[in-house]
């Protein structure tokens, strides 16, 4: 296995874009790889584009009429069917619009595809992480599922264990609906509750059904959530799911928008607790998965020039074994990059100033505390069902 990370880049992906005004802005994709190669990280890993996915690929999820009418609204935005979730204001058709997407998800799959073929120990996708996505529609700016379909891939290509953990502020339903009923996959998303963030799912009674009970995990954090909390409610549920399932590829989602400047959500994370769940997912990979195979992907995240950059750059540093010190200064050239592109000022270094804390979970809770009540409620309803004590 190659000690090298792999990641996956194409220039052509900033071509998601669904215009002028809308919070996905594609440039915060190419001030992110900016930032890394100002780091020079792109020597420490291994860059590489791939296929962009093709339709026998995307039916591993997406129904084939749907792919169809993205295919459709691709070569002729105004003709968009809104019964798919396209053209609608949160994910308004553009030309090619199917191309962008499909080649998010051919990285993706390439990322899962490497990490399993053991070219890679690690792989990493900061494009990718459009959890939001359905098998027959649009949602939540996601048009193809990617984490979905490179979790499809790896179970196709004969895995039988595969853990995806998603740090999105918002639920992974796209993920979670996908294998709602698949026991090789165990599900497990850290999120603002439903009550006050889209897309309202993720109720920590949400378990799965049927062969796949037990393996769908819901954390809903109250809004206001900081670094204590959220750290917190990562280290009671994830780590001892993951020792339990033993899974042989780890995925996880590492959406930037759970950070006290984003825009669209309401928890009051810092970069650098954002830093210290990459850092465990890093940890976890190599101490609870086969052969310490990992696929991290980026997700939402609008605060685009002052988070999302430097967020991914830090998941960069950590898959390819050369983390970034926070402390660092932000080099000049990217910086001018941030005004070129933006006509604003980037931030000065890579860090918050937070030094994040936490209480243990086994060193007892607080059954009146709400962030408390939410681990209790996810522990209750979920581990159980796995044979776990709650």
């Amino acid at each position: 296995m190659s000690g090298r990370a792999q990641l996956m880049w194409d220039e052509a992906v900033t071509g998601y874009d669904f215009g002028s005004g809308h919070p996905m802005d594609p440039v915060r994709l190419a001030l992110t790889m900016g930032l890394v190669r100002a780091y020079g990280l792109d020597g420490a890993v291994d860059v590489r584009s791939a296929k962009s996915a093709g339709d026998s690929t995307l039916r591993l999820v997406h129904r084939e009429d749907y792919v169809a009418a993205v295919r459709a609204a691709s070569a002729d935005p105004g003709s968009a069917d809104q019964a798919y979730g396209l053209g609608t204001v949160d994910d308004p058709a553009f030309g090619g619009m199917h191309e962008a997407s499909a080649l998010i998800a051919g990285l993706s799959v390439g990322a899962a595809e490497a990490v399993w073929r053991g070219e890679s120990g690690h792989a990493v996708n900061f494009t990718g992480g459009l959890h939001h996505a359905m098998p027959g529609g649009a949602s939540g700016f996601c048009v193809y599922n990617d984490p979905a379909l490179a979790i499809a891939r790896l179970l196709e290509l004969g895995a039988r264990r595969v853990a995806y953990v998603d740090a999105d502020v918002h639920h992974g339903d796209g993920v979670q609906a996908a294998f709602w009923e698949d026991p090789r996959v165990l599900t497990v998303s850290l999120h603002e509750h439903p009550r006050t963030l889209f897309p309202q799912t993720g109720w920590p009674e949400e378990t799965g059904s049927g062969a796949g009970e037990g393996g769908a995990v819901n954390v809903a954090l109250p809004a206001g959530t900081g670094d204590a909390g959220w750290l917190r409610a990562f280290h009671a549920v994830v780590p001892e799911l993951l020792e339990d399932f033993r899974p042989q590829v780890l995925v996880t989602q590492h959406g930037a928008d759970t950070h006290v400047e984003d825009p669209l959500a309401h928890l009051a994370v810092s970069l650098d607790a954002q830093r210290a769940v990459m850092e465990a997912c890093h940890e976890l990979a190599h101490t609870c998965v086969e052969e310490g195979r990992w696929v991290a992907l980026g997700g939402g995240g609008y605060a685009v020039v002052d988070v999302v950059p430097r967020s991914w750059t830090h998941l960069v540093g950590i898959a390819a074994h050369a983390p970034v010190d926070p402390e660092s200064v932000i080099p000049s050239s990217w910086r001018d990059e941030v005004y070129a592109r933006t006509r604003q000022l980037g931030p000065a270094r890579m860090t918050d100033g937070r030094t994040p804390a936490w209480k243990p979970w086994e060193d007892g809770y607080d059954p009146a505390d709400r962030l408390d009540q939410a681990v209790l409620a996810t522990r209750r309803s979920a581990f159980p069902l796995r044979g776990l004590l709650a």
